[in-house]
């Protein structure tokens, strides 16, 4: 099982872990920051860059209503939501010209659409894959529509149950879409350490057959790095250029030296994984020199009985090996011994 987005492979049996950027509205309305943010993604070793293309009036209504402000324990508590959509949005006019710039670079780059006008703008600048976001997991018609055309489909779980998770794949499967990849999020910004609950990761894999991964909210990289030792073969993080800058989402973002950071302790850890093996290397044998066996820690005259006193497990490995220690005890020397001599049949009878 595995999907390619661009020239990267995505896939269980491999050891490389797929690292998104997710730059959303960390843009701050100024083209140039997109753009720099994206040359710093870059630099910190980012595969991909991901956007998210939407319109304020894809979201929600413009409406001084209680109903469309955010929810109370968010960061955006009270806030108008089409307003806060309205800050947030990435111009459709910049992302053609912006995923040139991550082209330019080696990444990737893709979005996450809203709504079917979203997909279809996509499609016009030919993204390789589509990622829906958390809260748009029950939107069937854009699932199936994002799905029909043929690409690698990212979900994020956030919000989703079980059954939406079943009902999203059935719906892109259905599409003859195969190519999927299911992220653990917790829909909370930043996330509390113990709403992440990362072994869901294995059970997301075995349960739905497809590529797990991990979109996260908390803060720091400890997360991240845990994911990908339980298996995570995506790794989805918010990158800010400087969080100085501010803007909505800079406050669960990490900055390109954090960023950086939490790459090379990913790949650090890919390496460290490795697979099943109960081989020893060439050091291991080794350092198996350094190991215990038996020793005798008296002189012994020949024909003298060996006690337990006689003899002690130490290091290195130049007797016999511990297990034999009852088995000696009882025997007799066949030559006069010396303290330090390891034990060996060959003076024993």
């Amino acid at each position: 099982m595995g999907f390619f987005i661009g020239k990267n492979k995505i896939d269980n049996s491999l050891p490389e872990v797929y690292i998104i950027a997710e730059l959303s509205a960390n843009h701050n309305g100024q083209y140039e920051i997109a753009a720099r943010t994206i040359e710093a993604m870059k630099n910190s070793g980012a595969n991909a860059v991901k956007f998210q293309t939407y319109k304020p009036e894809s979201m929600v209504l413009d409406l001084d209503d209680p109903k469309f402000k955010a929810r109370k324990g968010t960061i955006w508590e009270g806030t108008k939501l089409f307003d806060l959509y309205k800050e947030g949005a990435m111009p459709y006019e910049w992302q053609k010209k912006l995923k040139k710039v991550a082209e330019n670079l080696g990444m990737d780059c893709f979005s996450s659409p809203f709504d079917q006008e979203g997909v279809d703008f996509l499609e016009s600048i030919n993204v390789p894959a589509y990622k829906i976001a958390s809260l748009e997991i029950t939107d069937i018609p854009l699932i199936k529509y994002a799905a029909s055309k043929g690409k690698p489909i990212i979900l994020s779980s956030g919000i989703s149950t079980i059954s939406d998770i079943h009902l999203a794949l059935d719906t892109i499967r259905k599409e003859g879409n195969e190519d999927i990849a299911v992220l653990k999020c917790t829909s909370a910004y930043p996330t509390p350490l113990e709403e992440v609950n990362l072994n869901t990761i294995p059970n997301i894999k075995d349960t739905f057959n497809v590529i797990p991964g991990l979109s996260d909210h908390t803060l720091g990289i400890s997360v991240p790095v845990g994911a990908v030792a339980l298996g995570a073969k995506i790794i989805e993080k918010h990158f800010i250029l400087d969080k100085n800058l501010g803007g909505i989402d800079s406050n669960f973002s990490l900055d390109p030296q954090e960023f950086k950071m939490m790459v090379n302790s990913v790949r650090e850890t890919e390496k460290a994984l490795g697979e099943i093996n109960y081989n020893l290397t060439e050091k291991m044998k080794g350092a198996r020199g350094s190991a215990r066996s038996l020793f005798f820690v008296k002189n012994i005259k020949k024909g003298e009985k060996i006690e337990s006193n006689h003899i002690k497990s130490l290091r290195p490995n130049l007797g016999i090996h511990p297990q034999f220690f009852d088995e000696i005890i009882g025997k007799k020397a066949n030559i006069d011994i010396n303290e330090g001599t390891p034990v060996s049949w060959e003076i024993l009878n």
